[in-house]
């Protein structure tokens, strides 16, 4: 007798309401599915990088020509401001990005060359890409964070298959349409779906895994590998710290400050989450931000008008609401928001900025991931340093001062991948050019961004020639006889 499939709920995070579901994946089906991959990935891999591009490219259009409707599907899923709607376009740049980009990183990879210490042996290099891929990516920026990784994997020949949030699956759906219009890519990227058990199946049948969450479950994933003997790259948030000195404008200060913190509802892993300023300009600071902080609107009344949506997963509103009541319990003043709100089944926060606050505080600790700010006062800059680099995480940080020179001086001080000058939230500019490594808790693996990305997916393997003549044990005179 047939079994009934198990269904999944998918709630509405402006709604707080059940208008979706997905179907659980089953083991088989994550076996049956993986397999498949394994099976086209050979026939894709000898594409060439030049092949893969071309195909690549007809799914660059299929994705211009459905960009709209995939933003439509992330703002549905994640309560999305502007952020959602261009995740289209976001996706575009990705994939246009690596076509110009991965001729190139192979080029890198080329070696073909004399040996040095054997100069009649002929070295010759040759990449090989591990034939599938496992994406397991969270729900802040479910297309984004799930492209980093499987678009450059796609690109070096691997097969990808894709494990998205259950919170978030609707863009993944939506996206899936135009890879289905892509018969050679439909061959070798596919997605299953439902909650962590559904990753664990994709770990126990990929070559490689690309994780996307929490600390928690981070270290389940790299145990999960490490079982296995194989790679993983993981990506898991941090408590990124800004740094104001007494000489910066604090006009520009606060502004970016803002920004930083209440983008996308301060659910991205490189918010700014503390900010230490200099005892000296920290009450005109706090002034600032707070007035700066009033202006900001919540998008409950119109998702394309706001600057600040509801959060997409419940859970992590309540994570919240414990932090700023921990907060508030050891002595931290509320000087704006403060209060998570029911607005019409939508979970929302203002802007929420807080003073006396000290490393006691969960708030100055753990990752929040929502749109609040505490503020630290600080005397000098080596005490700024220190309180900036006392944390288990390390993704990036952020230092505005009166100068480039005092910025720079600062931020070379600071233990993190991504360090931003005069501003807050420059992760995208360096996206094309290089990418950088997580310090602490924030990752563990090769960096996921810039050209170098390719190398996760590929095995470098050497060809050596002997083309002189070969030794004869019998005339070495390197081998002792003994005795």
């Amino acid at each position: 007798m047939a079994t009934t499939q198990q269904m999944l709920a998918v709630r509405n995070p402006r709604s707080g309401k059940v208008d979706h579901k997905i179907a659980v994946s089953s083991r088989e089906e994550v076996a049956q599915k993986a397999a498949a991959l394994r099976a086209n990935q050979p026939a894709w891999e000898a594409l060439g990088v030049e092949g893969r591009c071309a195909v690549m490219a007809r799914w660059l259009g299929a994705v211009k020509a459905q960009a709209m409707a995939i933003g439509e599907a992330d703002a549905h899923d994640t309560g999305g401001c502007h952020t959602s709607y261009i995740q289209g376009f976001i996706t575009m740049g990705n994939i246009g990005g690596w076509l110009e980009d991965a001729p190139k990183a192979f080029a890198a990879l080329e070696y073909d060359a004399m040996s040095t210490s054997m100069p009649s042996v002929r070295v010759q290099s040759q990449v090989v890409a591990y034939p599938l891929t496992g994406v397991i990516s969270p729900w802040n920026a479910p297309l984004m964070l799930a492209l980093l990784d499987a678009v450059p994997a796609l690109f070096a020949g691997s097969a990808v298959l894709l494990k998205p949030s259950e919170v978030t699956p609707r863009v993944i759906e939506a996206l899936f349409e135009t890879v289905r219009q892509v018969p050679e890519l439909a061959g070798v990227f596919d997605y299953v779906t439902g909650p962590g058990e559904v990753g664990q199946a994709v770990i126990e049948e990929a070559d490689t895994i690309c994780f996307t969450g929490s600390v928690p479950t981070g270290r389940k994933v790299a145990v999960a590998c490490a079982e296995r003997l194989i790679p993983c790259n993981l990506e898991l948030g941090g408590k990124d710290p800004c740094i104001v000195t007494a000489s910066a404008d604090l006009e520009r200060a606060a502004t970016a400050v803002l920004r930083g913190a209440v983008y996308a509802t301060g659910q991205v892993c490189y918010s700014v989450e503390r900010v230490y300023v200099h005892r000296s300009v920290h009450d005109d600071f706090v002034a600032l931000l707070v007035e700066k902080a009033a202006e900001v609107r919540l998008n409950a009344d119109n998702p394309r008008a706001g600057h600040i949506g509801p959060f997409t997963h419940p859970p992590q509103g309540a994570i919240v609401a414990r932090h700023l009541n921990d907060a508030v319990r050891k002595g931290a003043m509320v000087r704006s928001g403060g209060t998570v709100e029911d607005i019409d089944g939508g979970l929302y926060l203002r802007p929420t900025i807080l003073t006396d606050v000290d490393h006691t505080m969960a708030i100055m600790q753990d990752e929040t991931f929502g749109p609040c700010l505490p503020v630290m006062a600080y005397d000098d800059e080596d005490e700024a340093v220190r309180l900036a680099n006392d944390t288990r995480f390390g993704l990036t940080a952020s230092v505005i001062a009166g100068t480039e020179e005092e910025a720079e001086r600062i931020g070379r001080r600071l233990n993190a991948g991504g360090i931003f000058l005069q501003d807050t939230f420059l992760t995208f500019a360096k996206m094309r050019t290089f990418g950088t490594d997580s310090f602490g808790w924030s990752g563990y693996g090769a960096p996921r961004i810039g050209p170098e990305s390719l190398r996760r997916f590929l095995r470098r393997k050497s060809l050596l020639t002997q083309t002189g003549e070969v030794a004869d044990i019998r005339n070495d005179h390197h081998l002792g006889e003994g005795g």
